[in-house]
């Protein structure tokens, strides 16, 4: 799989140079903590504006820290929950971030009519030359994923998840809330997924640009407590022309582009993937399903 952070373009239109801005309304706009580092395997930055190093200290301390445990859930890189749950078929006892991704990915496999469906990896795998695509077909099915509070288990062998399609998002989620229950109120996050909580300093909505991979912005779109994330299936090309975002059977989607807003990341993340694979129809049904939720463009 690619990494997560590939997946999606997007231009912050409202934050100058971070990748979290956040605005304490307690603190003077004279300091700005800054922090550099990797985070799902990709460069990462964050401004505190309003804040000392010393005041940030502790809450990049927590952010970093809740980024390392959730990439020991999801990561497709390292020893995860999900690497173990792809090398040998079944998990025991998964984190409740596990089974929250999993619910979700639930949902979204039925309000698409099954074309979200993040057993795919064999067939994203195969599509880029390791393995053979009608038998990575064979093992691509949501419904031989079982899954509860005790275990996660695989009915077929061979079979693999990937929950990019959703993890990134349900990331940008967890560390939107850190920075909450730290006392920001105006954040903005990009972690590949948008996330807006509160308002711009001025006292404006935040805005944020939707960019096709060539980096032409094709929207903008206003937020305040509301994340954004767009796919595009033709952002990373596995091999000759093929997209990354496919159905369960291979086939890819009409639309070349699709943004989506919702009060969850996770949400935004994997109704703006799954938009790309239905029609119309199924489109505006599908993200009805989801309180909130909004289709912004579709290209």
């Amino acid at each position: 799989m690619t990494r997560m952070h590939r997946r999606r373009f997007l231009t912050i239109a409202a934050a100058s140079a971070a990748v979290p801005a956040g605005l304490s309304h307690a603190a003077t706009v004279t300091e700005t903590a800054k922090w550099q580092g990797v985070a799902l395997g990709a460069p990462a930055q964050m401004s505190l504006v309003g804040l000392t190093e010393v005041q940030a200290a502790p809450i990049v301390a927590a952010v970093t820290a809740e980024l390392d445990r959730l990439e020991g859930i999801f990561s497709l890189y390292r020893d995860s929950e999900l690497t173990q749950l792809n090398r040998d078929g079944v998990l025991s006892a998964p984190s409740a971030d596990l089974l929250n991704v999993l619910e979700l990915s639930d949902a979204l496999n039925k309000a698409s009519g099954g074309a979200f469906d993040p057993t795919v990896q064999p067939l994203w795998l195969a599509k880029g030359g390791q393995g053979d695509v009608t038998d990575a077909k064979a093992r691509v099915g949501w419904d031989k994923v079982a899954f509860d509070a005790n275990e996660v288990r695989f009915g077929a062998e061979g079979m693999a998840l990937t929950l990019n399609g959703v993890a990134q998002g349900y990331v940008t989620d967890r560390v939107a809330a850190i920075l909450r229950d730290a006392g920001l109120k105006d954040v903005l996050l990009d972690m590949g997924e948008v996330a807006a909580l509160g308002h711009r300093a001025d006292g404006a909505k935040w805005t944020a640009g939707v960019s096709t991979p060539a980096g032409d912005v094709v929207a903008r779109v206003k937020l305040t407590d509301r994340a954004l994330a767009t796919s595009a299936p033709m952002a990373t090309v596995l091999s000759g022309s093929d997209a990354h975002i496919f159905r369960p059977d291979g086939q890819e989607g009409a639309l070349e582009l699709a943004s989506v807003s919702a009060p969850s990341a996770a949400v935004a993340d994997g109704l703006s993937t799954a938009l790309c694979l239905v029609d119309e129809a199924t489109a505006h049904a599908m993200v009805a399903q989801f309180a909130g939720a909004r289709i912004e463009t579709t290209a």
